[in-house]
């Protein structure tokens, strides 16, 4: 009865949904935290930035790690691992008084987040029919939105009393009551040992007439990510920027991140069914035209339909990239090639925070960072084109 329970494939996917949903309530956590953490700190937009961006350095290299331990020494201890130390640095975070030990912490926050995605990829991929891939992994990534969502939520409610510090207590506290029930749930699915298995990191990505595919992939995956981070932390400052009220600014990320599940689910069925070829062109020139709305929106409602229109966009191209991933590899690297597609992708949630920063740092407008990610969402869809010359959706 254990080892059935263990092997659910439900009971898998809600798991991994609640690690995923630590993750974007960490991530979401520091964008409606910064009002309040950046003047306590003394930090100035460009610092407000680097302290962005230092978790996804982190998760950059713990993603590469990550993903090539996994398929040499399983998914499980690797996952557990990885959810305790975000769970620590979390804590972490909650108690750094200096803008240096906050750079250690969230650093080292985002190498436990990066060694758990190439591992939820894998088992996502690894317990899923290929018919329904793209709908299983969004489903297990709408946990991100759903704990961001949480995360602004709680702000959102706590107003003017809201304590930065404690929203990171709540989100080192509670990925280490999960780490147990990973020990005692999941099973472990690395697949089994093949002697002939080609295993060398270089040729996995670009042996075997992958080489275009990859870097497109990568593209792809980088470009949609600077959108998604510059949004997912600066969107309650920016908005604040605009002149409205910084309740709106909360509210506004909710409707990011609540209409981010409905976009993941909705999106990870058309693809399923259609291939995620135009459904995914599609939504990259939706999410430019989503970015220059923002850019000119004023009103209150403008900004939150707005808001909830990019997340719906944004969220569900980026999960069904998830879904391609793992198809572009053989099983024995899987886990290591969507761990570099998460790391080099990485790179662009890196700078999206970053380009805020600086952007607002040499006096650029609000409006004028969200116009900022017009033609960043447009090269997105033309590098998935690309892809889908070579990457095709398996039946």
């Amino acid at each position: 009865m254990g080892q059935k329970l263990r092997a659910s494939p439900g009971l898998i996917v809600l798991v991994c949904f609640l690690i995923a949903a630590i993750e974007g309530y960490d991530i979401q956590a520091f964008g409606v935290a910064a009002p309040r953490l950046a003047p306590e700190l003394g930090l100035d937009a460009s610092q407000q930035g680097w302290a962005a961006s230092a978790a996804m350095v982190g998760l950059v290299i713990g993603a590469f790690l990550g993903g090539w331990l996994a398929d040499r020494v399983g998914r499980k201890p690797v996952l557990v691992g990885s959810v305790a130390a975000f769970g620590l640095f979390s804590l972490a975070t909650a108690y750094s008084d200096t803008y240096e030990i906050l750079l250690w912490a969230r650093l080292a926050t985002g190498l436990g987040f990066g060694g758990a995605m190439p591992n939820l990829i894998a088992i996502a991929t690894e317990i899923s029919p290929p018919n329904r891939r793209s709908l299983t992994i969004s489903a297990m990534f709408c946990g991100m939105p759903a704990g961001g969502a949480i995360s602004a939520l709680v702000a959102r409610m706590a107003g003017d009393a809201l304590d930065w510090r404690a929203i990171f207590v709540a989100g080192g506290v509670v990925p280490l009551l999960l780490a147990p029930l990973i020990v005692l749930l999941l099973p472990e699915t690395r697949p089994a040992h093949d002697p002939a298995a080609d295993r060398h990191t270089v040729r996995a990505l670009f042996g075997h007439g992958r080489a275009a595919p990859t870097l497109l992939l990568w593209l792809a995956f980088m470009l949609t990510l600077v959108v998604l981070y510059l949004v997912l932390n600066w969107l309650p400052t920016l908005v604040v920027a605009k002149g409205r009220p910084a309740a709106e600014g909360f509210t506004a990320a909710m409707a990011f991140n609540l209409a981010g599940v409905a976009g993941a689910i909705l999106v990870g069925l058309l693809v399923d069914r259609a291939g995620y070829r135009w459904p995914l062109t599609i939504a990259c020139a939706a999410i430019a035209a989503s970015m220059a709305g923002l850019a000119l929106a004023s009103g209150g409602p403008a900004i939150l339909v707005l808001s909830g229109l990019a997340g719906f966009l944004v969220l569900g191209a980026q999960y069904s990239l998830y879904a391609v991933a793992p198809a572009l590899y053989p099983a024995e690297v899987r886990a290591w090639g969507a761990g570099a597609a998460v790391a080099v992708g990485r790179f662009g949630s890196i700078a999206g925070p970053l380009i805020a920063g600086e952007l607002r740092h040499a006096g650029a407008t609000a409006g004028e960072v969200f116009a900022a990610m017009t033609p960043v969402a447009l090269t997105a869809g033309l590098a998935i084109m690309g892809l889908s010359w070579w990457v095709k959706p398996e039946r």
